[in-house]
C-alpha cells in the first residue's frame, strides 16, 4: 500500500482538515516554489482530498503528488469565478501539469488611427495608440486579406505618417486606385471621412448599412446629373456586394465562434472558425501542450476555451464539437468576463452542423500533417544515428552560425532541435563584441563560451550533438571550448557548404575526418534543415542590429547630450546636416550647450 502522504515534507492529513466544502482554486507547489498544477473545484475539500487517496490509479498523477510541498487555496463565491481565476493563473504561471495554450504572440488587429486623415494598417501588440482597433482576427492572413479588400473599396491610406506628410505628388497606390491620395489633396476632408465611416461599418459587419448609404449617394449624384460620380458609386456597390457574398455564411447572425477538437496519439488539434456579423473572418489551428497527466477531450476543450478567451473579445455563441467539462460553469465564467450572455452549444443541426463539420475536417487535416511530420522527424533522427554511428538517437541538437557584413554588427545564432523538430522557445541570439571585425573563429569561440558557461552555471541540459556552420577551423574552436570547460559527451559536427553552394555536395566534419552523405540521405536533409534554420535566424538578427546601428544618430553617443538637448540643438540648426558643419562657437550659442559639450559634438563630426 502506498503511503497516504507521498510528499515527504507535506502533511496532507492536517492540511485536508482545514479545507472548506466551498468552490475555489488550488495551486500545488514544489520545494523550489514552482507551481506544478492549478485546478478549480466546486468543492475544495472533496477535490483536493482525491489526490491523497490510498490508491491512485494514474501513476503520473502520483508522480506529481510526490513533488508537492505546499498547496495554496483561494475560496471564490461561485464555480464560475473559480474557473475565471484558474484561467488567469494558468496563463500567468504556465504550470507543467496543466493543459497549456501556447499562443504567446499578440493577436492581430486592424488599426484606424486618430489622424485628420486616418491611416488603416495591420497591428499587433499593445493597444496604447489613439484610434480604433478592430479584432482580434484569427490570423495575420485574415487581417491582410481584409486590408487588401478595404484598399480596393474605400481607398484609405496605409502609409506611415512621415511618408504621408512629405509627399508632393500622389504615389503609385493612387495610380492603381488603392489610395485616394489625401496627402496631395486629391480628395476632400468630407469625402475621405465618408470612406472612413464606411470602413468602420464594414469592419463591424454592417455591410448592408454601407450599401444602403452608397445607393442613396448614387441616386443623389444621378439626380444632379453627375453621372461619372454615380457610376463610381455603382461600381463600389457592386464590389461590396461581391465581397459580402463571398464572406457571408447563410444563417449567421451576430458573432459566433466554431471550435472543433480532434485527438490522436496524445496530441490535440483544435480548429477555431471565427464569424463576425455573418462574415467569415477565417480560421486558425492550435496544438495546446498537454500535461503528462491523462486528460479527457471534454477537459481539453474546456481548458482551451477558458485560456483562448483570456484577452479576446468573446462572442455571444460558441459552437463546440464536444460538450465541454463543467459547461454550465464555463458559460457563467465567459458571461461574467464578457459582460453579456454567452452560450455554449454542442448539439447542432442544419447549417451549423455544416460549419462544425468544416471546422472538424480542418482540425483533422492539421492533426494528420502534424503526426506525419512527427513520424518523419523520427525517421530522420534514426537515419542520423545510423549514418554517424551514434550510440543512441539524439534528443537535443544545437546549431551555431555567425552572420555579419564585412565585420559589421556580428550576430551569432543558436537554434535547437529535438525529437519533435524545432524547439523555438530555446532559440538564442548573441551580439558579438570585442573581436576584430570579420574574425569568424573568434566570434564562434565567444558565443560557445557564453552558451556553455551559462549552461554549466544553471545546470541546463547539454546537447547530444553540437552542429557548427563551418569546417575544421570552426570545429576546432568548439572542441577547444568544450575541453576548456571540461564538457564531455557532446558530439561536435561541422557543416561545410558544397562547391558552388550546391546542397547535395555539403560535407560533414567530425574531428579531422570529413564525411560525405548521399544526396538523397534523410540524415543529410535533417542536418541541412538545422543548418539553414540557424543561418536564417542569424542573418535576421544581424540585419536588425545593422539597421538599428545605421538609424541611430551620432548625437546619441555623446555623454551629457540627452534627448531634450538633442531636440533643441536640431531645432536651432534646422536639422542634422547643419549641426555636422557647425563650429564650436556656433554650437555653444545654443541654450544648454556648454563650450565643453560643444567641443564633444564638434569632435564627433570632425574626427580624422
Amino acid at each position: 500500500m502506498k503511503n497516504n502522504n507521498p510528499s515527504e515534507y507535506f502533511d496532507s492529513k492536517t492540511f485536508l482538515t482545514t479545507l472548506p466544502h466551498k468552490p475555489g482554486v488550488y495551486r500545488m507547489v514544489n520545494g523550489e516554489g514552482d507551481i506544478l498544477y492549478v485546478g478549480k473545484a466546486k468543492d475544495l475539500k472533496n477535490r483536493v482530498s482525491s489526490y491523497f487517496r490510498s490508491h491512485l490509479v494514474n501513476s503520473r498523477i502520483w508522480s506529481m503528488v510526490k513533488q508537492i510541498q505546499d498547496i495554496r487555496i483561494t475560496i471564490t463565491a461561485t464555480e464560475a469565478e473559480a474557473l475565471l481565476l484558474e484561467s488567469n493563473l494558468i496563463k500567468k504561471h504556465l504550470p507543467r501539469y496543466n493543459i497549456l495554450l501556447r499562443d504567446d504572440k499578440g493577436y492581430p488587429y486592424i488599426y484606424l488611427s486618430s489622424h485628420k486623415f486616418p491611416r488603416l494598417r495591420f497591428h499587433r501588440g499593445g493597444r496604447s495608440g489613439k484610434g480604433k482597433y478592430f479584432g482580434p482576427y484569427p490570423s495575420s492572413a485574415a487581417v491582410r486579406e481584409a486590408l487588401n479588400k478595404l484598399q480596393k473599396l474605400f481607398q484609405l491610406r496605409q502609409c506611415d505618417d512621415s511618408y504621408f506628410s512629405n509627399r508632393s505628388r500622389p504615389c503609385l497606390q493612387f495610380q492603381i486606385k488603392r489610395c485616394s491620395a489625401p496627402c496631395t489633396d486629391e480628395i476632400s476632408d468630407k469625402d475621405y471621412q465618408m470612406g472612413v465611416d464606411h470602413t468602420i461599418k464594414f469592419l463591424q459587419g454592417k455591410n448592408q448599412q454601407v450599401i444602403d448609404a452608397l445607393v442613396k449617394q448614387m441616386d443623389q449624384a444621378a439626380e444632379q446629373q453627375a453621372y461619372e460620380t454615380a457610376a463610381e458609386y455603382r461600381d463600389l456597390i457592386e464590389k461590396l456586394r461581391t465581397i459580402s457574398q463571398q464572406q457571408y455564411i447563410s444563417g449567421a447572425r451576430g458573432d459566433i465562434d466554431v471550435i472543433a477538437l480532434q485527438f490522436a496519439s496524445n496530441i490535440a488539434s483544435i480548429q477555431v472558425l471565427t464569424i463576425r456579423g455573418g462574415n467569415n473572418l477565417g480560421n486558425k489551428n492550435y496544438f495546446p501542450k498537454l500535461p503528462i497527466i491523462d486528460s479527457s477531450q471534454s477537459e481539453i476543450l474546456s481548458t482551451f476555451i477558458a485560456q483562448y478567451y483570456f484577452n479576446r473579445k468573446i462572442p455571444k455563441q460558441i459552437i463546440c464539437s464536444h460538450e465541454a467539462e463543467d459547461s454550465h460553469a464555463l458559460s457563467e465564467m465567459l458571461t461574467l468576463k464578457a459582460g453579456h450572455k454567452v452560450t455554449l452549444i454542442h448539439k447542432t443541426r442544419g447549417e451549423r452542423t455544416r460549419w462544425l463539420d468544416m471546422a472538424g475536417r480542418n482540425a483533422l487535416h492539421a492533426l494528420e500533417i502534424h503526426l506525419s511530420s512527427k513520424v518523419g522527424m523520427q525517421k530522420r533522427l534514426l537515419a542520423l544515428q545510423q549514418e554517424l554511428k551514434l550510440e543512441t538517437i539524439p534528443t537535443r541538437m544545437e546549431c551555431f552560425d555567425i552572420s555579419h557584413t564585412q565585420g559589421e554588427a556580428t550576430v551569432a545564432s543558436c537554434v535547437v532541435f529535438g525529437s519533435e523538430g524545432a524547439i523555438k522557445s530555446d532559440y538564442r541570439r548573441y551580439n558579438i563584441s570585442g573581436i576584430i571585425g570579420g574574425d569568424d573563429y573568434a566570434a564562434m569561440k565567444q558565443v560557445l563560451q557564453r552558451r556553455f558557461k551559462k549552461a554549466l552555471k544553471e545546470a541546463a541540459k547539454l546537447p547530444d550533438i553540437l552542429f557548427i556552420d563551418g569546417g575544421k577551423g570552426q570545429v576546432k574552436q568548439a572542441l577547444d571550448v568544450l575541453c576548456e570547460l571540461q564538457i564531455s559527451g557532446v558530439a561536435v559536427i561541422g557543416i561545410t557548404k558544397g562547391e558552388g553552394r550546391k546542397a547535395d555536395l555539403d560535407t560533414l566534419t567530425i574531428g579531422k575526418e570529413k564525411i560525405e552523405l548521399a544526396p538523397h540521405s534523410s540524415a543529410l536533409h535533417l542536418v541541412q534543415q538545422i543548418r539553414d534554420e540557424a543561418h536564417r535566424f542569424a542573418i535576421t538578427g544581424h540585419r536588425q542590429r545593422r539597421q538599428k546601428a545605421r538609424t541611430r544618430s551620432p548625437l546619441e553617443e555623446i555623454a551629457g547630450l540627452g534627448p531634450k538637448r538633442r531636440q533643441k540643438l536640431l531645432k536651432q540648426f534646422g536639422g542634422m546636416r547643419a549641426v555636422t558643419v557647425a563650429s564650436i562657437d556656433e554650437l555653444s550659442k545654443v541654450n544648454g550647450i556648454s563650450r565643453q559639450l560643444a567641443k564633444k559634438i564638434y569632435d564627433v563630426f570632425h574626427r580624422k
